[in-house]
This record gives structure tokens, sequence and C-alpha cells, in this order.
């Protein structure tokens, strides 16, 4: 049976439109270097490559919060391992203050440098990570502790002017953790000295130590304030110990956000990238069967209709 013209026309610009998309899908892979460019390339894959990109967008923001949570339990620490050696000089202080040996300029020098001291460990207990105070729980913005003075400059108490809440943060889907600040529970600790086992706050135990040294009152310096130097400085160490458990926690979650940060890139990586030795060659082939189409057609066709495809 004879063939027609026109078919073999319609069969060549089949074969050649064919080729020349081929040809033209694998150059845009070995120019973009991705297996698909568009949802049409491959639905499936497509909705595979969105899914994967935005869980690994997902891991990424947890692995930033997991950082920075573990940044703010580092100042926190180096914050609170500061106030514990400023207590245990303080507990030296107490201790030579209630030792009844001491001249009257001996006695003012203490209370003087146990002030500084109270003043150092306030000031830390301020401290901010970034604008935002360590120790004032949700009320981040506003300077948690103030001391308390008369008017010769005495100090009498301490005011706590943030919340009694921690700050939650979540560090991979479905889990959260509590970041340390509540600064109120620095205020009281369980005192050991005293057999009713009553508690007294911290502001009352600045001011009753600084009363205590201004009115050389040894027996309670020697008793009651030396118990609760040793009560208080015992809460600091003990809240900081709380705050390394949570550190290695998230030591831990950050090991497993970067293993499951590598599987997820690499699994997008195998559906999303395209293997350019692979991809060359396929389009060397394609190439080379695009040409053999426009030589096969220049036989069979008048190459004025073939200058104008070429």
């Amino acid at each position: 049976m004879r063939v027609s013209d026109k078919t073999i026309y319609t069969n060549f610009l089949s074969s050649y439109e064919t080729s020349a998309t081929k040809m033209q899908k694998t150059l845009e892979q070995l120019s973009t270097e991705k297996q698909v460019n568009s949802a049409s390339d491959d639905p499936v894959a497509a909705s595979q490559i969105i899914n994967l990109k935005s869980a690994v967008a997902e891991n990424s923001m947890y692995a930033s919060t997991i950082s920075s949570a573990t940044s703010w339990n580092e100042a926190q620490d180096s914050a609170l391992e500061s106030i514990s050696d400023v207590m245990l000089r303080m507990r030296t202080l107490v201790e030579e203050a209630a030792n009844g040996t001491n001249t009257t300029n001996d006695d003012a020098t203490i209370k003087d440098e146990v002030q500084e001291d109270i003043k150092q460990v306030v000031s830390t207990l301020n401290t901010k990570f970034g604008d935002s105070y360590l120790f004032g729980g949700e009320n981040t913005t506003t300077q948690p502790f103030t001391l308390e003075t008369d008017d010769d400059g005495n100090i009498t108490g301490l005011t706590y002017n943030g919340t009694d809440q921690n700050l939650s943060r979540q560090i991979s889907d479905g889990v959260s953790v509590d970041l340390f600040a509540n600064g109120s529970k620095f205020l009281t600790a369980s005192n050991s000295s005293d057999t009713s086992s009553t508690t007294t706050t911290l502001g009352s135990y600045f001011g009753n130590l600084v009363s205590a040294l201004n009115s050389g009152d040894q027996s309670a310096l020697g008793s009651d304030l030396l118990g609760e130097t040793d009560d208080f400085r015992d809460n600091f160490v003990n809240i900081r110990s709380t705050i390394g458990t949570l550190t290695d926690r998230l030591n831990s979650a950050a090991s497993v956000n970067s293993s499951q940060q590598t599987n997820l890139k690499e699994s997008l990586s195998n559906v999303q990238d395209v293997d350019i030795a692979s991809a060359y060659t396929q389009f060397v082939q394609e190439k080379t069967a695009y040409q053999a189409t426009l030589a096969m057609g220049s036989k069979i066709m008048q190459l004025n209709i073939l200058d104008y495809m070429d």
C-alpha cells in the first residue's frame, strides 16, 4: 500500500517534535541541575519535593530554636556560677564578722564589701541575653530585680519585678521544653539552720545581714545569717544544676535534629537533583537521535521545508 506524502510529513513532524522536546527537557535539567523543573515534569516527584522542602525548613527552624535555647542556658550557667562564687566569698566575710575579734574599722570594711557583693549578685541576676533579661520570667524586657536601700545607702531588701513563669520553646514536632526564667525561684530557700523549717526571702536575708553587720550582732551572724548564706548559695547551685540537665537534653535534641536534617536533605537530593554525568550522556544520545531525525527528513522531504525546522 502506498503511503501518502502527507502521512510521511506528519510522521516526520511527530518524530521531530518528540526528539526536540526530549532534548530540550534534558538540556534544562543540565542547566538547572534539577530533575523536576515544573509540576508537569513529574507530579508525584513535585509533590514529594514540596513536602521535603517544607520538612527541611521546619527542621532548620527547630535547629535555630535549639541553638538559641542552648545559648540561653549557657548564659544562665555563667551567671549562676559567678553568683555562687560571690556567695561563697560572702560566707567567708560573715564568718569573719561573727568571730568577735575585729576592730570597728574591720567591721565597717566587711560591711562595705558585703554590700558590694550583694550589689554584684543582684546585678548578675539582671543579666541580659541579647535584649531579654534571663531571670524575669515572661517579662523579659523589664529589669527583674531592684535593691531597696534606706537614706544612708544601707541595703534593706529586694524587689522582684518579673513573673513566675518559664519560657516554652518547641524543639521538634510535638516536643517542647521550658527554659528556666522564673526569677522568683531565687527569692526563697529552705533554712537548714532553723529547726522549724521556715523560709526567709532573699531580700530579707540581704537586709538582715546588712543590719546585723551595722549593729555588730555576732550571734545572728554566726547562726541564722550564716545558715541562710549557705541555704541561698545552695539554692543558686541547685537551680544551676537544673539548667545543666536541660542543657544536656538540648544537646541531645541538637544531635537528633542534625541527623534528621542530613536525612531530609539526602532524600530531597535524591528526588530533586539530577545526576549530571547520566543526564549529559542522555543528552548526547537525544541530540544524536534529533540530528538523525533531521537527516532522515532531508532525504524524504524537500530541503526548503526543513530549513524552517532546523
